[in-house]
């Protein structure tokens, strides 16, 4: 799995600023340009790990009403189709940078070396590794991205 540093993804530090000031966090941000408008897709998890509740479509419309804004100044475009949602019930995790968000949730990883899942809650990450505290032994367990093929929340 790649670690790209999330502050590397355009846009992200400028959206994040609004979405942490809400009190949540930006997992990502995507923009497309499509046919003269642009789509922005952006994807928000409640900041603080301890809250246990998904986010809701009150969430979701908070954040869009003042990212919108802020993103057709940003890309100096008015016809900007912006989506504001939630990670998911089993959202795939696509860059390894994403774990440190998702601090004290479960995730189930593919590991190359097993050739298997394994699943446990996020105790903490870097650029290069994973520590889960598995669910099977309850012990930590340090996992290199680079063995890594896969990974998945889990919402329980």
């Amino acid at each position: 799995m790649e670690y790209l540093a999330l502050n590397q993804i355009p846009y992200y530090e400028d959206c994040n600023k609004i979405v942490e000031g809400l009190g949540y966090s930006l997992v990502s941000v995507k923009v497309t340009p499509m046919k003269g408008r642009t789509q922005v897709q952006a994807v928000i998890a409640f900041k603080d790990p301890s809250i246990s509740e998904g986010i809701g479509i009150d969430d979701c419309a908070k954040v869009h009403r003042l990212l919108a804004p802020t993103m057709e100044n940003l890309l100096s475009n008015q016809d900007v189709y912006m989506e504001v949602t939630s990670p998911g019930m089993e959202r795939a995790i696509k860059n390894a940078a994403e774990f440190a968000l998702f601090v004290k949730k479960n995730v189930k990883v593919y590991s190359v070396e097993k050739s298997d899942w394994i699943e446990g809650e996020i105790v903490c990450s870097d650029e290069n590794q994973l520590t889960l505290k598995t669910a099977s032994s309850n012990e930590n367990l340090v996992i290199p991205y680079t063995t890594i093929a896969k990974a998945k929340l889990i919402y329980l």
